[in-house]
């Protein structure tokens, strides 16, 4: 499909395609509206969010040209599978986590530890953090023994949590303030694109430091996207997980409604991923659904967080989301029931709830 970019004289044709040796996508500054060669008028437009431009292939990063040292914060069900697949590509990786115990497994696979955020960024050319929330990732890198402390010229900090867009900035901000570069690269993928380093970069920030570790996220990931000024890598994860999360809700009712009519669910999920709006999503969860079953993948607390931070970002302008705000309240109602740790796919259970509740009354 062929696209053109336009504003004033500057004019950029591009084609969407899906090759994948294509890795990076970059955004420019420039502000303009998004055209369709077909239509004599804008689509849509951006207005603060800057907007579209190049692909080039991963063969522009230089392995050889790695840092030397490499960081990583926070070994969770993400950063865990990310450190260990810079160990196995032969990357010198020293470790922190709160629980020590975590990093026990990447010890032993070659990985160094310090006690603080402050040390490892101390020790490293590059430090990755992976927090579970906006809290977390801010007091890591500016708190007490924080990533800051150790940070000065010539070293990065690559943030890699989901956050809203002022916490990332504070957090760049503060690394700035020390001499050091900084880069928001928070990911789309869970748990098992995690582990096969298929994860989707979306960064922004410093463009010489998304150079600098271009090779470090091509281990990890299948493509990486440069959004431009900090803020726009945050904006862009929350605006996805927000449609996933909508997604699932929406799946999660089809599959209940199904099943209340005669169907067999199982027929659905086949129906589903064989059709137009077929989804690796669903063809991955559904199955699992019908049995009642959400190893978990994607916390539904984490889905629950990222719903409410995208509806923030959407208050702050005058955005509707209705039904972003609706299967927001769904994965509300699933938290207080428990399923919090579960993976986001147990939101079923939350309409379940609601219809054991009407067939009561």
């Amino acid at each position: 499909m062929g696209m053109s970019l336009v504003k004033g004289n500057y004019q950029l044709s591009t084609c969407i395609l899906l090759n994948s040796q294509l890795r990076t996508t970059v955004f420019p500054t420039k502000t303009m509206p998004i055209m369709c060669s077909s239509f004599s008028k804008p689509l849509f437009s951006f207005s603060s969010f800057k907007a579209f431009s190049s692909q080039t292939s991963a063969s522009t990063s230089n392995p050889d040209e790695m840092p030397a040292h490499v960081g990583f914060l926070g070994l969770g069900i993400m950063g865990s599978p990310m450190a260990q697949n810079l160990i196995k590509a032969g990357c010198n990786i020293t470790v922190w986590n709160r629980t020590k115990s975590k990093c026990d497994p990447l010890i032993s696979l070659g990985a160094k530890y310090k006690s603080s955020p402050e040390e490892v960024a101390a020790s490293c050319d590059v430090t990755f953090a992976m927090l579970a929330d906006p809290e977390s990732a801010l007091d890591v890198a500016c708190g007490e023994h924080g990533a800051a402390r150790g940070m000065s010229p010539g070293k990065g900090y690559i943030d890699v949590s989901t956050v809203d867009g002022a916490t990332s900035k504070l957090i760049g901000t503060k690394i700035k303030d020390t001499g050091a570069l900084f880069l928001e690269a928070p990911v789309s993928g869970s748990k098992k694109p995690a582990e096969d380093g298929q994860l989707i970069f979306l960064t922004a920030g410093d463009r010489s430091l998304f150079e600098m570790v271009a090779p470090l996220l091509d281990i990890m990931g299948k493509s990486r996207f440069f959004l431009g000024d900090v803020g726009n890598g945050a904006a862009m994860k929350l605006v996805v997980n927000m449609i996933m999360g909508s997604m699932m809700a929406s799946f999660s009712e089809g599959m209940l409604l199904s099943e209340k009519v005669g169907l067999d669910p199982r027929v659905l999920v086949e129906v589903v991923s064989q059709g137009a709006i077929s989804s690796p999503m669903f063809s991955m969860k559904g199955p699992s659904m019908v049995q009642s079953m959400y190893p978990t993948a994607f916390p539904l607390k984490h889905q629950q967080k990222d719903l409410r931070l995208a509806l923030e970002l959407a208050e702050s302008v005058s955005q509707p989301t209705p039904i972003a705000a609706a299967a927001n309240e769904l994965y509300k109602v699933a938290k207080s029931r428990g399923l919090s740790d579960h993976d986001f796919s147990a939101v079923i259970e939350a309409l379940k709830i609601k219809l054991q509740t009407q067939s009561k009354e």
